[in-house]
C-alpha cells in the first residue's frame, strides 16, 4: 500500500540521496558546554540531513554539522559540507536535521587547529 492510498502523505518536498559519509557535529547552545560527536549520514537532501549520533539530539535544538563530500573542488582540493539547522526528530540514535544554512568549505590536509580553507557559500 503506497502512502497515498493508507491515508499519509510523504512530507518530504526534495529528493534523498542514500549517501553515507563521516559526519562531525556541534550542538549550538550558548547555557552548556560545546557539545560535539561524530556519526555517519544515512541520506541527504537539499533541505535536510539524517544522521547517526553519539548522543541523544532533543528536536529544536540548533546544530552545526560538517559532512566529507565525496566531490573534489577542480578534481584537486578535498571539500566539506558545513551545514547549521534544527533537529526535528530523533530516533533509535538517529537524527533528522532541517538544514537552514550550509556552506562548502576546502579541507586543507594541515592540522587540525590550522586556519581553515576558503569558503563557498551557495544560500
Amino acid at each position: 500500500m503506497s502512502p497515498e492510498e493508507n491515508g499519509h502523505a510523504d512530507r518530504r518536498h526534495s529528493d534523498r540521496f542514500p549517501i553515507e559519509r563521516e559526519v562531525r557535529y556541534r550542538v549550538l547552545s550558548k547555557r552548556s558546554g560545546e557539545e560535539t560527536g561524530d556519526g555517519k549520514t544515512v541520506n541527504i537532501s537539499s533541505s535536510g540531513v539524517l544522521f547517526s549520533a553519539e548522543h541523544v539530539l532533543l528536536p529544536g535544538r540548533r546544530l552545526e554539522v560538517a559532512i566529507s563530500w565525496p566531490a573534489q573542488l577542480n578534481n584537486k582540493c578535498a571539500l566539506k559540507l558545513v551545514a547549521r539547522g534544527r533537529i526535528v526528530r530523533f530516533e533509535d540514535g538517529v537524527a533528522a536535521m532541517e538544514i537552514q544554512q550550509y556552506e562548502f568549505r576546502t579541507q586543507s590536509s594541515q592540522p587540525t587547529g590550522a586556519t581553515p580553507g576558503p569558503r563557498i557559500v551557495l544560500n
